[in-house]
């Protein structure tokens, strides 16, 4: 059985919870501010889309580790079986498969670069993608708020909590975007 501390603690406890909504309704709206802030990291990394796009870029370098692993144990194989045969090989033989293997190395490694490249392009794309997606939100909540500008956390030295919009934007996006994944992508400007 619960000693009486632990009894009256927790009836403390379970009083404070209960007043918190009451006491949160109680307080004074945010006073209107021309300029409201947000933390845009925060603002994607919480949001639907951004943890669809971290968790999708996080399997893709899993992926890709794998087969990296798997290619160069291929690769290396391959390098000690040549290794094996050179001295049952002529010398212009050997060396026409030694090249051979080497420019396999070198476009294999060149592919495998690319990938890793594209997949650290693919956050700073979805990032614009984001960022072009929920502009209709930020102007919607600039008006509600009665503002003029939205800056982004970094941009400011000193500035009230109320003013941070982060949070209900995240909730925002959340509701009308989701995942992003239905979002189309922005038309591509046509080439010359």
């Amino acid at each position: 059985m619960p000693s009486v501390a632990a009894r009256l603690l927790r009836a403390a406890v379970l009083a404070a919870a209960l007043a918190l909504p009451a006491a949160a309704q109680d307080q004074p709206a945010p006073a209107p501010s021309p300029v409201l802030t947000l933390n845009q990291d925060r603002l994607f990394a919480e949001s639907l889309w951004g943890k669809r796009v971290t968790a999708e870029i996080e399997a893709a370098s899993t992926e890709l580790a794998a087969e990296n692993r798997r290619i160069e144990g291929e690769l290396t194989a391959e390098e000690k079986a040549l290794t094996d045969r050179r001295a049952t090989m002529p010398p212009e033989e050997f060396r026409k498969a030694a090249d051979d293997f080497d420019a396999r190395v070198v476009a294999i490694r060149s592919a495998q670069d690319t990938k890793a490249r594209d997949l650290a392009n693919r956050r700073e794309t979805e990032g614009q993608r984001f960022l072009q997606a929920v502009l209709p939100v930020l102007a919607q909540v600039l008006r509600e708020r009665g503002a003029v500008a939205i800056l982004d956390h970094r941009a400011i030295f000193v500035a009230a909590d109320s003013i941070d919009v982060t949070d209900q934007l995240i909730a925002e996006i959340d509701a009308r975007l989701g995942d992003g994944s239905d979002t189309p992508p922005p038309p591509q400007p046509a080439q010359p």
